[in-house]
């Protein structure tokens, strides 16, 4: 089309004696060409001065008509696929992500985290399975804000994990400063007494 894909131009094609080429020149606009293309026609008619056109071209004899296509890179073509490529790569696992996101908050709201599908006779929980899940339920909620591994390569849920740690250390050495204080204990005596303790423990009775 005249205007978007190219400049329309006109004018007079002269020759001097004894030349036997010339050029036209057609500006082509940079317009996006995935997989399509166009064509637009050059026209040479009316000749003056003796000048013949060759009849057996497209035209006849009055003027000659020359078809130019205007087709795709093939390199841009395969960049663009690449690009493509790569974007419905990164969709899929964004969706896996949201999928995996939402599913950490469902769990957390749920008592053991819900029954699991492949359970043939489900276990319903305890009323100490519902005391906990109401005492840890803050928790839960909290460490669902960190980011599947499905992010950025894992590197979200490990910068955010980190960061739960230092707030969970954190909010650990305040109660254990104020514990101390109340029964007039050392910051240093509470370190290796209760943090310790309340650190071992679990562990210990883990492994």
């Amino acid at each position: 089309i005249a205007g978007r894909d190219f400049v329309a131009c006109s004018g007079i094609l002269e020759f001097e004696d004894h030349q036997m080429e010339s050029k036209i020149i057609v500006t082509i606009k940079a317009v996006p060409r995935y997989d399509t293309k166009d064509r637009f026609r050059v026209i040479v008619s009316d000749p003056e001065g003796g000048v013949s056109l060759d009849e057996k071209r497209d035209g006849g004899k009055e003027r000659n008509i020359l078809t130019v296509m205007i087709e795709a890179d093939p390199e841009s073509k395969q960049r663009v696929d690449r690009v493509a490529s790569l974007l419905r790569q990164k969709w899929d696992k964004s969706k896996i992500g949201h999928a995996n996101w939402g599913a950490q908050f469902k769990e957390a709201l749920q008592v053991n985290g819900g029954n699991d599908d492949d359970d043939d006779e489900p276990s319903l929980p305890s009323n100490q399975d519902y005391f906990a899940h109401v005492v840890s339920l803050p928790w839960k909620l909290l460490f669902a804000l960190v980011p599947p591994t499905d992010y950025c390569g894992g590197w979200a849920c490990f910068y955010c994990a980190l960061l739960m740690i230092g707030v969970v250390t954190a909010l650990i050495s305040d109660i254990a400063s104020l514990l101390g204080c109340v029964l007039c204990i050392p910051d240093e005596v509470t370190a290796i007494t209760f943090v310790a303790l309340g650190t071992s423990l679990p562990d210990t009775f883990a492994s």
